[in-house]
């Protein structure tokens, strides 16, 4: 998971408020519930001692925002009266949260959203094309191709001596749609960097769509028969498979990230060693097992790879007056700082991950923990 659009958070000092928030609205009383659950929040933030304009901006956000339709939730993080970053949860939090810390109190959004995969579908047919594209930081991009050619867009059967260039003209006006609606996926994709291209619809068209591809992207695209750009068409067997594409793209990505780690021989594996890699920016992908119960601490000094588990590290790298803060707070704002990534795993995932932490490393020395002197 690229963790850039987390840097904002980190450009401005704290403390930070960040609440987690129900804000579903698929009931009668949604309305009552959530200002009931915004009130109980707003008192937590208050009895932290948060100041009040921070509380107030937050407050602008959740009153404000647009309802979703089902159930969802929202994550807001504030400092000094302004809202850095806010976001959609696509299923409430598990618990409603205020924090009031020095530190953006961000884990729970990471978990949530879990691995990231930029998408592009197109849903065609033989006069055009409908394509979307979603970006890793779930930005929708669109485009809607008509085709240049709607001179005999259905084969027929005239019989006589013109069958054959009836049929001709068919083809050749199929073929170049089909270019166009190619040109405008390959575009989105080039934007948001897909992962995977689903290409869906009738028969025909994706067939040659898919062929028109260029080679780099050949290996990623998904051909469906789902779908239909007819009106009123149900698209729901066409989001089936797009969500079930996306899941696949991602489980292969969690697993390799753990085949790297476990390429390591345990070096980068556990609290310690992860830590002493950050400071030394040599983590590439820190791996985390999500535990919402987590309560572990380290501490910090103003910059990213200012980070140890007990004040006297930071105290010999000449740092004034460490903080203490949530461990998860410490590492996710070092990976960000370092331009490393985050893998967030599930206890089934790696049960035998030390501290439930561990970091592919971008380079191993002879000083790398666990590397020894040999």
């Amino acid at each position: 998971m690229q963790l850039s659009f987390l840097r904002p958070l980190y450009d401005r000092p704290g403390p930070w408020c960040s609440v987690y928030l129900d804000a579903s609205a698929n009931t009668e009383d949604a309305h009552p519930a959530l200002d009931l659950r915004w009130r109980a929040l707003r008192d937590k933030l208050q009895q932290k001692r948060a100041d009040a304009a921070s509380i107030n901006a937050i407050e602008r956000v959740v009153r404000g925002h647009d309802p979703m339709a089902g159930d969802y939730g929202l994550a807001v993080f504030a400092s000094h009266g302004r809202v850095v970053l806010s976001e959609y949860l696509s299923a409430p939090p598990l618990r409603d949260v205020a924090a009031y810390s020095p530190l953006p109190h961000v884990m729970p959004l990471l978990a949530q959203r879990g691995e990231q995969v930029a998408w592009v579908r197109v849903l065609a047919d033989r006069a055009g094309g409908d394509a979307m594209a979603v970006s890793a930081g779930g930005v929708p991009r669109r485009a809607h191709v008509t085709g240049r050619q709607d001179f005999q867009l259905r084969r027929v059967q005239p019989g006589g001596w013109s069958q054959s260039r009836y049929q001709r003209a068919a083809m050749e006006a199929w073929h170049h749609n089909a270019g166009d609606v190619t040109a405008a996926t390959v575009e989105l994709a080039e934007k948001v960097g897909a992962e995977v291209v689903v290409v869906a619809g009738d028969i025909r068209a994706t067939g040659m769509i898919a062929a028109q591809m260029p080679n780099r992207w050949q290996d990623l695209v998904v051909r469906t028969d789902a779908g239909s750009r007819a009106l009123g068409a149900d698209q729901t067997l066409l989001d089936d498979v797009t969500v079930q594409t996306i899941a696949e793209v991602a489980d292969q990505r969690i697993t390799a990230a753990l085949d790297r780690f476990g390429m390591q021989e345990d070096v980068g594996a556990g609290l310690d060693a992860v830590v002493s890699a950050l400071q030394r920016n040599q983590v590439d992908t820190m791996l985390i097992v999500d535990d919402p119960s987590a309560n572990g601490e380290l501490w910090i000094g103003p910059e990213p790879t200012e980070i140890a588990t007990d004040p006297g590290q930071l105290a010999a790298m000449s740092v004034p007056d460490p903080a203490k803060v949530r461990a998860d707070a410490a590492l996710v704002r070092a990976l960000v700082g370092t331009d490393a990534e985050l893998t967030v795993l599930g206890p089934d995932e790696a049960p035998d991950l030390t501290d439930g932490v561990g970091a592919v490393l971008r380079y191993v020395d002879e000083s790398t923990p666990g590397r020894g002197n040999g």
